[in-house]
């Protein structure tokens, strides 16, 4: 089954959620609704990054490589990037 690794932005305060699912337009329109509690008060979000993985189990490697230090200056590298 394939997986998805994302990245969404908060239009509140800029800020990235990182995430993994099998439907990500379906896990966007979650968090967008409210159903994610601990983020609630940062909706609504926009996709920012996604990439897509054979297995959970790459996926969830590179998902935790995203939140790590390493992972995130990556992502905030390309969110300047487009920004510009």
């Amino acid at each position: 089954m394939k997986c998805f690794v994302y990245a969404l932005k908060s239009d509140v305060d800029g800020s990235l959620y990182i995430g993994m699912s099998s439907d990500v337009s379906k896990r966007l329109k979650q968090h967008n609704s409210g159903m994610t509690s601990s983020n609630r008060h940062r909706t609504p979000f926009k996709l920012f990054y996604s990439k897509e993985f054979e297995t959970t189990v790459e996926a969830r490697k590179y998902e935790k490589y995203l939140k790590s230090g390493i992972g995130r200056e990556f992502l905030k590298n390309l969110r300047d990037q487009k920004s510009h």
